[in-house]
């Protein structure tokens, strides 16, 4: 990607959940207006920001549409794993072995 910010390239817009898809679209959004009124009233400095905010919105569209079509699939929620210890899982087996013998 030779254009666009760094920190929004494709391959990583991929990672994102929608949540974090929007919130992303927000600030891009926000910052173009933040842009064009900086350009309107002569304060901008780098005209190419606005090309590359620009081209980021494009991009965060493309990612949302393509899953709604289901060409990409949403991330999988990453679940911690249960953390079980010889105690606990002791406990647990002799739990299940008092109420299998009062039945």
């Amino acid at each position: 990607m030779a254009i666009g910010s760094k920190e929004l390239a494709s391959a990583e817009l991929d990672t994102f959940e929608d949540s974090r898809l929007l919130e992303e679209l927000r600030k891009a959004k926000e910052e173009l207006f933040n842009l064009r009124f900086q350009s309107a009233t002569g304060q901008l400095e780098s005209h190419g920001r606005l090309r590359s905010v620009k081209r980021d919105i494009a991009r965060i569209y493309t990612v949302i549409r393509e899953r709604e079509l289901g060409i990409r699939a949403t991330p999988a929620p990453v679940e911690a794993p249960a953390k079980t210890t010889k105690k606990s899982s002791k406990k647990a087996a002799d739990a299940a072995e008092t109420e299998e013998a009062s039945k």
